[in-house]
């Protein structure tokens, strides 16, 4: 039974370690770009015609035409914008997966949480949205002060105006 006991507690570490580890480096994905200057990139300047992204033989896929009437700035917020809102939902879709593997097997929450994936957000307690909700606001907070003017420095007509790069 002392086996069984040893064993059980391995394991419960051995998922805490990789929990960690995988929300860890899944952080980095909504890390901030190092404004190194030093570096030459496609993404210093480009048009609607060479936008990052754009293949032959369609070219860049936008079919309300966005990008037609942007600058270069407004495509770059564009862009940024696309490429978080693909990383959260992809995180999401891999949560909703795993939530359905792990049911009632997780360390998380006591295991308390079961049933099928779609009920596993009401069973989640409220702190852990409060915790999730600061942590998420801190990040954008971070993200916006890098990527964007200071608002009172921002001249009339040119709202959301990105730092130069």
């Amino acid at each position: 039974q002392k086996s069984s006991s040893i064993t059980s507690h391995r394991s419960t570490k051995m998922k805490f370690a990789t929990s960690v580890l995988a929300i860890a480096g899944s952080a980095a994905a909504f890390a901030p770009v190092s404004n190194n200057n030093n570096k030459a990139t496609s993404l210093k300047s480009f048009t609607v015609d060479d936008i990052p992204g754009s293949l032959a033989p369609v070219g860049l896929f936008d079919p309300l035409g966005f990008a037609e009437k942007a600058d270069e700035a407004t495509l770059k917020r564009y862009r940024e914008a696309e490429l978080t809102h693909g990383r959260v939902a992809m995180l999401a879709s891999v949560g909703f997966l795993v939530g359905e593997k792990v049911e009632g097997s997780s360390f998380l929450f006591d295991a308390q949480v079961s049933g099928p994936a779609i009920t596993h957000l009401e069973q989640v307690p409220a702190i852990f949205w409060i915790l999730l909700t600061i942590a998420i606001g801190a990040a954008e907070e971070k993200r916006a002060s890098i990527g964007w003017v200071e608002p009172q420095n921002v001249p009339v007509g040119k709202a959301g105006l990105l730092r130069a790069s």
